[in-house]
C-alpha cells in the first residue's frame, strides 16, 4: 500500500528535549499533517509547524485534529495536552523522545522506598533554599518553610508591581470569578505545568509518581513545576496585570508572557539537567533504550535472541 508523507524520524534526527522550543497554545483551528509538519489553519489562514522543534502542543477549545497529524507528534514526541478553555482543564498525552525507562526505574526506586523518597523531597526543597540546610527537617517542617517562603514571594511581587494582593483563589469551574492577579497566575501555572509534563514525559520519567505531592496522575508534574513557579509564573503573572488594560484578555497575555520568559530564560535546558539530578541519573548516562529481558539469576539478557530448553530443562 502506497503511504503519503515522510517516513517516521530516526530518534537520532530528532531534537532533542532541551534543544526544542517550550510550548504552543492553539485554538478554534483544524490539524493536520504535510511531511513532517502539522499544518494548522483557521479563519486568519495556514501555518505548518515542524513537529519536532516543540515540546508541548497546548490544544484549547475548537480544535479539530486529524489521526495523521496525532501520528506524526506521537513519532516526533511532542507532548499533547488538551486544554479546556483558559487552559483551566488538561489532559495529556505523550511517549518518551528517548524511548528509554532509564529514568522513570530510578524514579520507581527512590518513590517506593519511604526513607529515599524523603530524601528527594528533600532534595527538592533544597534546590528552593540554596542557603538553608534542610537535610533532617521533617516534611511538616518543610512545607511550612515552603509556605512561608511563598507567601513572601506574593507580596514581593505586589510591592515590586503595584497589583493588590490578598490571597490565591481558583475555581476551576468559573475562570472569570477570580481576581485579573489569580486569573494571570491561573494560566501562567497551567503553562509551566504544560512545559514540565513536557519535560517529565520526554525523559520518560512518570508523571505520577510525586514526592510530594501524592494521588493523583500529575503528582510529578506539581513537584516539578514548584521548582519555578517563583522565577517564573509568578512574577509574569503580576507584570501582565501591572500593565494591562481593562478589555484584555489576561489568559492570551499570560501565556505569550510565559512562552517569552520559558525562552529567555533558558528553563527548558535547565528541566533536563535539574530531573536528572533529582532521579539520581548521571548528566552523561545515555538517554536512548537498550531493550533486555530481565533475568533475577543472571541479570540483564539480549534481547532478540532464541532462547530454548536445554537437555537438563533449564533455559540458555
Amino acid at each position: 500500500m502506497e503511504k503519503f508523507g515522510a517516513k517516521k524520524p530516526e530518534l537520532s534526527e530528532l531534537s532533542r528535549i532541551h534543544d526544542r522550543l517550550t510550548f504552543l497554545y492553539l485554538e478554534h483551528a483544524k490539524l493536520d499533517r504535510q511531511d513532517s509538519a502539522i499544518r494548522v489553519s483557521d479563519a486568519r489562514g495556514v501555518v505548518f509547524v515542524p513537529a519536532a522543534i516543540i515540546s508541548v502542543l497546548m490544544l484549547g477549545p475548537g480544535v479539530d485534529v486529524t489521526h495523521r497529524a496525532m501520528e506524526l507528534m506521537g513519532d516526533a514526541g511532542m507532548a499533547v495536552v488538551w486544554v479546556g478553555e483558559r487552559g483551566v482543564r488538561q489532559y495529556a498525552h505523550g511517549r518518551a523522545l528517548n524511548h528509554s525507562s532509564r529514568l522513570l526505574e530510578a524514579q520507581a526506586r527512590l518513590f517506593s522506598n519511604q526513607r529515599s523518597r524523603l530524601a528527594v523531597a528533600r532534595k527538592m526543597y533544597q534546590m528552593r533554599f540554596p542557603n538553608d540546610d534542610v537535610t533532617t527537617l521533617s516534611m511538616q517542617k518543610l512545607r511550612g518553610k515552603e509556605g512561608a517562603r511563598v507567601r513572601q514571594v506574593y507580596r514581593l511581587e505586589s510591592e515590586r508591581t503595584g497589583v493588590s494582593w490578598t490571597r490565591r483563589e481558583y475555581n476551576p469551574d468559573n475562570f472569570e470569578a477570580s481576581s485579573p492577579i489569580n486569573q494571570a497566575l491561573t494560566a501562567a501555572h497551567q503553562a509551566l505545568y504544560g512545559l514540565s509534563y513536557s519535560v517529565i514525559m520526554a525523559m520518560g520519567a512518570s508523571a505520577g509518581l510525586g514526592f510530594v505531592h501524592t494521588g493523583h496522575d500529575l503528582s510529578f508534574v506539581y513537584d516539578f513545576a514548584d521548582l519555578y513557579k517563583a522565577e517564573t509564573s509568578i512574577p509574569v503573572a503580576f507584570d501582565i496585570v501591572a500593565a494591562s488594560t481593562a478589555d484584555e484578555d489576561i489568559a492570551r497575555s499570560t501565556r505569550l508572557a510565559m512562552r517569552d520568559a520559558f525562552v529567555d530564560g533558558k528553563l527548558l535546558r535547565r528541566m533536563v539537567s535539574d530531573l536528572k539530578a533529582i532521579l539520581g541519573v548521571s548528566e552523561t548516562t545515555t538517554e536512548v533504550s537498550n531493550l533486555s529481558l530481565w533475568d533475577d539469576r543472571l541479570g540483564l539478557q539480549e534481547f532478540g535472541v532464541q532462547y530454548h530448553e536445554t537437555e537438563v530443562g533449564g533455559i540458555e
